[in-house]
């Protein structure tokens, strides 16, 4: 039976490990899959440390960018953003109000946002009160309030 070899993952492989696991795989699923695809490299010294550098890097962007995130949900804490909408009888709208409006009205108020990130709930057909939700990367969430009301 052949010796198992070490490898040091580059990305995630699926029920084997993720990035820079140190796994121990046979001989043939290393050459044939894992080398050739850039998965994996061999378990040597300076692989090792190269990758324990990458993860370290990794790891300080992502920190730096929850920070970003948590300072642009700071600017939606309390807010409460009210679009004008035309309305016909029983308070209904004339179409919908969709996440692009929304990213417009924010835009106005000084918050820069991809219309891609807003969670809206459901289609907005009436006029009231809705909480929107902001997903704004590395976990991080807003919600605000949008209170659509009849244009005059």
């Amino acid at each position: 039976m052949a010796n198992n070899l070490h490898v040091v993952l580059k990305q995630d492989v699926a029920k084997l490990g993720r990035v820079g696991d140190l796994v121990r795989v046979k001989p043939g699923y290393a050459r044939n899959f894992l080398l050739p695809r850039s998965l994996a490299v061999a378990a040597t010294e300076g692989n090792v440390r190269q990758i324990e550098h990458e993860q370290k890097l990794a790891l300080a962007n992502a920190a730096k960018q929850k920070g970003a995130a948590q300072g642009v949900a700071a600017q939606f804490e309390g807010l409460s953003l009210e679009l004008a909408a035309a309305a016909g009888e029983a308070d209904r709208l004339f179409g919908s109000v969709t996440s692009r409006d929304v990213a417009d009205a924010l835009k106005k108020r000084g918050i820069q946002i991809d219309r891609k990130h807003l969670e809206l709930p459901a289609a907005i057909k009436a006029l009231g009160e809705y909480n929107v939700v902001a997903k704004l990367g590395s976990g991080v969430n807003a919600t605000f309030k949008l209170v659509v009301v009849k244009a005059s």
